[in-house]
């Protein structure tokens, strides 16, 4: 008898489910999130505002790697989910253990690659030379270690895809309770600096990988993890890439943007690089109940367009929507009145707390707009259309917001055109996936998977 737990999304009160199955990714995020959250706030008032701004330059590099893995995940777990929706567990057996090794295979590379080419890596996002060792070595071992987000994020996804979201929750909160204790050891008392939390980070995260990992082994019998089973079966391996590789691209070429944006902050010094870093953390803890939602909306529209059943997808799209509006309006209204306060937690440099402020109060009233993106592209990933969002996701979150940054800073070399360019970025993606979606509607192209799927 499996111990493991499984939610069935295709019947029931879509609310109450909603927000049964996202609380657990949520908080999970949130924990997750504590990592490097964590890691600038030991540093931001132990060590002081340079070692700050080293681990915020490294940011937007690690989360260039962490979306490849994320959104690979999100995407991939769109098979599992309709494989357990249909009950074919051949095929969700086959499709788990594909996705395993294909994501440690790739771990180990990207882990190799960003080792190999750190300073690289760097000066792409013009890290400021006061900061730019302490950097380095923050990084090359903070990447070392992100051949575990890569399993994990695996991992998860599989447990999710099945309905349990909580015991990557578990394993999150575990975990990020081990790198705080860990933090405060190797930065007071060792003295390590930036790579005390570097190393805390990755221990952490191993121990995540570890103890989802335990219940990978504890699922039921017709597709529970064996090493045994591990092999590359091509054709599923082929559905995996078509499925996930373009969300994985989708939110590798965004943080490819965000690299270039982070160019435009880090020339503004090291106190914008630590302000607006603080910002965006801050920022990432307010959007990440609009994430879990995008996230759990896949898994809804996948069981249910494995089940069969059309109107309740319409039905669980506008609920997530809504739950998703309402979490930034609880979360992002106290963040802006509030904001000095918890830019302070991280260091209490005037300079760094006027940055962050502005950043803030510029993004919060066009929350909206994000959970949007994230409810229409993790519902049209459900209906199998990753590489459509990818492109559309692209045009508007790279393209229109790279022409944005390039015209407004050419007519005035100011910093609220960086932090302006977010809300324009998220508008139009928005927009194109919004019409791209009435396209399909109107056009039959939904029920056609339906018919396709349950044939």
């Amino acid at each position: 008898m499996s111990t493991h737990r499984t939610m069935d999304l295709t019947e029931g009160n879509i609310v109450r489910q909603m927000i049964q199955f996202a609380a657990p990714i949520f908080v999970g995020n949130l924990f997750q999130n504590l990592y490097n959250s964590v890691d600038s706030l030991v540093v931001g008032n132990f060590v002081g505002k340079a070692a700050l701004a080293a681990v915020n330059t490294c940011a937007p590099i690690s989360n260039l790697l962490i979306g490849f893995f994320t959104g690979m995940s999100a995407g991939a777990s769109v098979l599992f989910s309709r494989s357990f929706g249909a009950r074919d567990y051949d095929k969700l057996r086959d499709s788990i253990h594909t996705t395993l090794l294909f994501a440690l295979i790739i771990g180990c590379t990207m882990a190799a690659f960003g080792v190999l080419f750190s300073r690289q890596l760097l000066g792409v996002v013009g890290c400021p030379q006061d900061v730019f060792a302490d950097a380095n070595r923050y990084l090359k071992v903070y990447i070392a270690g992100i051949l575990f987000t890569s399993i994990y994020n695996v991992e998860a996804g599989v447990l999710r895809a099945v309905g349990d979201s909580r015991s990557p929750f578990y394993a999150l909160v575990t975990a990020s309770l081990m790198n705080i204790v860990l933090d405060v050891l190797l930065v007071r008392y060792v003295g390590l600096g930036v790579l005390g939390v570097a190393i805390a980070t990755v221990i952490s995260q191993l121990t995540s990988v570890t103890l989802v990992f335990r219940q990978m082994v504890n699922m039921d019998e017709q597709y529970r993890f064996k090493f045994s089973r591990l092999h590359i079966n091509r054709k599923l391996l082929m559905e995996v890439v078509d499925l996930g590789l373009p969300a994985g691209i989708q939110s590798s070429m965004i943080s490819i943007s965000n690299l270039f944006v982070h160019r435009y902050i880090n020339s503004f010094g090291s106190t914008a690089t630590a302000g607006a870093g603080i910002g965006q953390r801050l920022d990432r803890f307010v959007s990440m109940p609009c994430q879990a939602l995008g996230l759990s909306i896949t898994t809804f529209v996948s069981q249910n367009i494995g089940a069969g059943k059309k109107d309740r997808i319409t039905a669980g799209m506008r609920i997530t929507f809504l739950l998703g509006v309402a979490s930034v309006l609880i979360m992002g209204i106290p963040l802006a009145m509030n904001s000095e306060f918890f830019l302070g937690l991280f260091n209490k440099d005037p300079g760094v707390l006027q940055y962050g402020s502005q950043m803030i109060h510029t993004l919060v009233p066009f929350y909206w707009l994000m959970c949007a993106s994230q409810v229409l592209s993790g519902s049209l990933r459900g209906y199998g259309y990753s590489r459509q969002v990818m492109f559309l996701s692209l045009i508007g979150m790279v393209g229109v917001r790279q022409l944005f940054l390039y015209i407004s800073m050419h007519i005035s070399w100011d910093i609220r055109n960086v932090f302006i360019g977010f809300p324009v970025g998220w508008f139009f993606q928005v927009f194109f996936i919004f019409l791209y979606y009435l396209h399909l509607k109107r056009s039959g192209k939904l029920d056609q998977v339906f018919k396709k799927t349950n044939h």
